[in-house]
């Protein structure tokens, strides 16, 4: 029987493949992305493909289906079961294979599901999607044959690997770990054995309702249980993680939380000690603090654009040994494999605490202080949120402003700059500013405002958008 499959139009994302479980995603969807994910595979003289899961309730079902797809394709398929999106991409890296498919909902809602794929230790992203979307419609797969499969736990190695790269020395820290009944519970619980200190796991078994609280450490309200226990317990810091483990948040001893650029800078001053000279990334989103920060440090930094993909592909390209995104995706190539993982940069930012003379919340005091907007996401149809950017930048070349426009535009004016681009993956353009004052976030506001209407875009909600960090 010829196969023949239609996605639905919105789960065909830049970065994975996405959908409602039941309404936009289903088990044939899982199917046919096994169909033609494990084509492309074996067209490429590939043999081996590794398949992970997330613990959301329905990733099992999603992850049969799945690799039913890959076995009709003549493949081998390693099965490593429930675990972290990195553990997913460890396995890809280590087995070795020749591409992985991790069954994930990341950190969106409970009844969302996805996939997220790598080919040959690299993202397989934007155009390389929508070509399983094109393969799927047209048919165009190899033909059926029977491959077979082995079920395979690298929880172990990957966990001793974690371990490994400790270097915090014997100070004894106190620490606090929040996976949020995420995919990443079982394998922080098993971690923290293997390190010197005190560790409290809060949330520490995998359930896909997450009773706790939702598993997104980049808002601040799924971080107030781990700010409490860290305050209670006057831990040295507190460390959260999304569905799948891939980002970070992190709360310090006074439980003040850390934003993605505040860490990367912390960590990059680290890395920059051995490495001096190097590249270090970070996206459009993160603080001009943080880029002078890494120049301070003796670094070259690099602003890139949003995407955990298109980060790692910049990185593989510039041979940068670090890279971060606002979100919380923190990537190592120092000592590491270059992906996302953000339980083992939890692993490097404890050792680099133990280092410390001082608590982490000095770090960040020492900081610059910046008033800035929080991420603006507002609604925009899909069909005119690229056009308005093209328009705004058109505007801004036309009146001789200054800008870089790696992804969207990112505009400097005296009083800081503002942001503006589209979103990859949602039918909304994404809008933040930042001032070194109250008055000049104000004007930068303003700026911004007046660049939508132009464009007869209505302004952005800038509810909360004075806080400082």
């Amino acid at each position: 029987m010829a196969f023949s499959h239609r996605f639905h139009p919105t789960c065909l994302r830049e970065y994975d493949i996405r959908g409602v479980v039941g309404k936009t995603l289903s088990e044939a969807d899982a199917f046919a992305i096994g169909r033609c994910f494990g084509s492309v595979v074996a067209r490429a003289g590939g043999r081996t493909v590794a398949v992970g899961y997330d613990g959301r309730l329905s990733s099992p079902a999603l992850e049969a289906s799945l690799v039913a797809g890959l076995l009709a394709c003549g493949l081998e398929v390693i099965r490593i079961g429930c675990g972290p999106t990195p553990m997913l991409y460890y396995a890809a890296r280590t087995l070795p294979a020749d591409g992985g498919v991790m069954v994930t909902g990341s950190h969106n809602p409970p009844d969302y599901n996805g996939f997220k794929m790598v080919l040959a230790n690299k993202p397989f992203f934007g155009k390389d999607i929508q070509e399983i979307g094109r393969m799927a419609a047209d048919g165009d797969v190899v033909p059926e044959s029977a491959g077979r499969e082995r079920r395979l736990d690298v929880s172990g190695p990957y966990i001793d690997r974690l371990a490994e790269d400790w270097d915090g020395g014997d100070r004894h820290l106190t620490v606090v770990w929040d996976p949020g009944n995420g995919a990443g519970a079982g394998i922080v619980t098993r971690l923290v054995a293997k390190l010197p200190g005190e560790h409290i796991v809060l949330n520490a078994v995998v359930d896909g309702t997450f009773p706790a609280h939702h598993p997104d450490p980049t808002v601040p309200r799924n971080l107030e249980q781990l700010i409490a226990e860290v305050r209670h317990l006057k831990a040295d810091l507190g460390v959260a993680f999304d569905g799948d483990a891939d980002r970070i948040g992190v709360v310090d001893d006074e439980g003040e939380i850390l934003f993605g650029d505040q860490i990367l800078a912390i960590l990059a001053r680290d890395v920059l000690k051995d490495r001096p000279g190097a590249t270090v990334i970070a996206d459009v989103k993160a603080s001009q603090g943080l880029f002078d920060e890494i120049a301070r440090a003796g670094g070259v930094p690099l602003m890139w654009k949003t995407g955990h993909s298109l980060v790692k592909a910049k990185m593989a390209e510039t041979g940068a040994p670090l890279a971060g995104e606002m979100s919380g995706h923190i990537f190592y190539a120092d000592r590491w494999y270059g992906f996302d993982d953000g339980i083992y940069a939890a692993v490097r930012l404890l050792g680099v605490v133990a280092r410390m003379d001082s608590p982490l919340s000095e770090a960040r005091k020492a900081m610059p202080r910046f008033f800035n907007t929080p991420e603006l996401r507002f609604d925009c149809p899909e069909a005119r949120k690229f056009a308005v950017v093209e328009e705004v930048k058109a505007r801004l070349a036309a009146a001789g402003a200054t800008f870089t426009d790696v992804d969207g535009v990112r505009v400097r004016t005296p009083d800081g700059w503002w942001l503006l681009r589209a979103s990859n993956t949602q039918a909304v353009l994404v809008a933040r500013a930042e001032a070194e004052s109250a008055e000049g976030l104000e004007r930068l506001k303003a700026d911004l405002v007046a660049a939508l209407a132009a464009s007869g875009i209505a302004a952005p909600d800038f509810s909360g958008a004075n806080a400082g960090h």
